[in-house]
């Protein structure tokens, strides 16, 4: 069979956005809260306090994204809900009105697009919360309510708030707070399709689903596809996935996920024995033990045959996420695991996808920690933002490191280096994670051209022929990488 992906997210790099905690607005505008007694922005967030960012704050960034070489925003959760990450949805079809409701939404879809940005948008559809209408209802009449089919209820009476006593019904990872949809009622499936079908046509450029491997019910993620591509087929649907995702990549279901088996070998690498690992223990992916280079080579190889090409290419590929703690803080403040890691996601198969913040070197360990609000300007760390802006730019310039192929030319010690090939346009990156300078002489005999000029970074470089034969002597400095291109 044939698989089709948006091609638009093959030359896609994502920004995203945890709308309460990126910008409130500064503008005067009609507000639901105007008196809001909001979190400090600064402070260390809080499991349940809001800091007052909206659609609006994000409006009047764009700018900031734009110039930054963003293409793409991901937006977690903006329904509304009764929780700062917005997980906990009570209406599927109305923006939350702290947010700015669904008006301050079509005002920024509207901006974003008029600057080319695509904007996807998160879908929570395994669970709702405990305030949505459909199962409020079923508190209140228990067995009578019309929806009572449509959770997963287990007996009666129903404890929605007292820990004392069971639920009987079932929540998502055992959590009271969030429902666990009836997926096998038809009823169920048809509004969540609507659901879906309605913000495609409002204009949104994709779906990223939470937990959808938490949906077992046969054909509905097929279903979801086929109902979503009809109305738009460049839309994206990308699941979060943590591990291998065979099973959804079939070309019949998502066109990519969360790639953390892309994330955790490559923190392993550039991070190396600097990983915190307290920041990492208990989620599902595995920035650890230190890899070497081959080690490190052998887990992309892998990757990239895990699943077909034209999948690699809608991957969504990522180094921290609302989810994780933040890179720096996984490299316990280590600068140069932030460059050499970020030097390996834009240069990448796939699409690389920034939290935000990230780009300026905001900390944050575990959540609720790594969901801080973004900081002024004069906190921002320049030399990572420039790092940023410099390979951005350079994804942007070259295609072969949005479509190209991925050859390692040598992996040794702790010195790693591959092209990425497109036609006639050819690219050697290379990254040394080790604290002295390595040097390597390498066989290029897959190459046509001669990239010499460094394009990023600083390192000694060198072609040699004999006869037939051409070699790239590199000498790069510690901790360091470089791109190298044709001069």
């Amino acid at each position: 069979m044939q698989i089709h992906t948006p091609d638009w997210v093959k030359h896609a790099v994502f920004y995203q956005i945890f709308p309460d905690r990126f910008a409130r607005s500064k503008q005067p505008r009609q507000r639901f809260l105007r008196n809001t007694n909001w979190e400090d922005w600064n402070a260390t967030p809080t499991l349940q306090g809001y800091k007052g960012g909206d659609l609006w704050g994000v409006l009047e960034n764009l700018d900031y994204i734009q110039d930054l070489g963003i293409n793409a925003i991901y937006f977690t959760p903006i329904f509304q809900s009764a929780s700062n990450h917005r997980y906990h949805t009570y209406d599927y079809y109305q923006v939350d009105p702290m947010l700015g409701g669904n008006p301050a939404f079509q005002e920024l879809l509207d901006a974003a697009h008029a600057r080319n940005i695509k904007v996807v948008l998160d879908g929570v559809f395994n669970h709702s919360s405990r305030g949505f209408f459909f199962f409020h209802d079923v508190l209140e009449n228990g067995p009578y309510s019309p929806w009572v089919d449509w959770f997963k209820i287990e007996g009666w009476p129903l404890s929605p708030y007292n820990g004392e006593f069971p639920a009987n019904y079932k929540g998502w990872a055992g959590n009271r707070a969030l429902p666990v949809f009836n997926h096998e009622n038809p009823e169920v499936r048809e509004y969540i399709m609507e659901i879906a079908e309605f913000w495609v046509k409002f204009g949104i450029d994709g779906w990223r689903l939470d937990v959808p491997f938490e949906i077992t019910a046969p054909g509905f993620w097929q279903e979801f596809r086929q109902r979503v591509k009809a109305i738009n087929p460049d839309a994206y649907i990308v699941g979060e996935v943590w591990g291998d995702a065979r099973e959804w990549l079939d070309g019949t279901q998502f066109d990519g996920v969360m790639n953390y088996l892309f994330a955790a070998p490559t923190i392993a690498f550039t991070a190396g024995d600097r990983v915190d690992l307290e920041q990492v223990k208990g989620r599902s992916y595995h920035p650890y033990p230190p890899l070497f280079a081959a080690e490190y080579a052998a887990k992309m190889q892998e990757l990239l045959q895990l699943y077909p090409w034209e999948i690699q290419l809608t991957q969504l590929n990522l180094l921290a996420s609302h989810d994780t703690a933040r890179l720096i803080s996984i490299a316990g403040g280590d600068k140069a695991s932030v460059e050499l890691a970020t030097l390996l996601l834009l240069t990448f198969p796939g699409a690389p996808s920034i939290y935000y913040g990230d780009e300026v070197g905001l900390p944050g360990r575990l959540d609720p920690d790594s969901r801080r609000g973004f900081p002024i300007e004069a906190d921002w760390d320049r030399e990572i933002l420039d790092i940023h802006r410099q390979l951005i730019a350079l994804r942007h310039t070259y295609p072969c490191l949005r479509t190209g192929d991925y050859q390692v030319l040598h992996s040794q010690g702790e010195l790693y280096v591959f092209a990425r090939t497109l036609d006639k346009e050819e690219l050697a990156i290379a990254v040394n994670a080790g604290t002295v300078s390595a040097k390597a002489n390498i066989d290029t005999i897959n190459l046509h051209t001669q990239p010499n000029k460094l394009l990023y970074g600083s390192a000694e470089v060198e072609w040699q022929t004999e006869g037939d034969i051409k070699s790239l002597s590199l000498n790069l400095p510690p901790r360091s990488g470089c791109i190298l291109g044709v001069g």
